[in-house]
């Protein structure tokens, strides 16, 4: 049971989590200029 948690442990504490991060919010970065034109679109250009 022991060397479970140690690879658990080991697994989450390898894992590059601002890397995670950064691609994260450059994604949703990304997302929210073709969604500002969608909704631009759908009002009629209307804000």
């Amino acid at each position: 049971m022991g060397s479970i948690i140690n690879s658990v442990t080991s697994v989450v504490t390898s894992i590059h989590w601002e890397v995670i991060a950064q691609l994260t919010l450059v994604a949703l970065i990304m997302i929210a200029g073709p969604a500002v034109i969608v909704v631009l679109a759908s009002r009629n250009g209307n804000l």
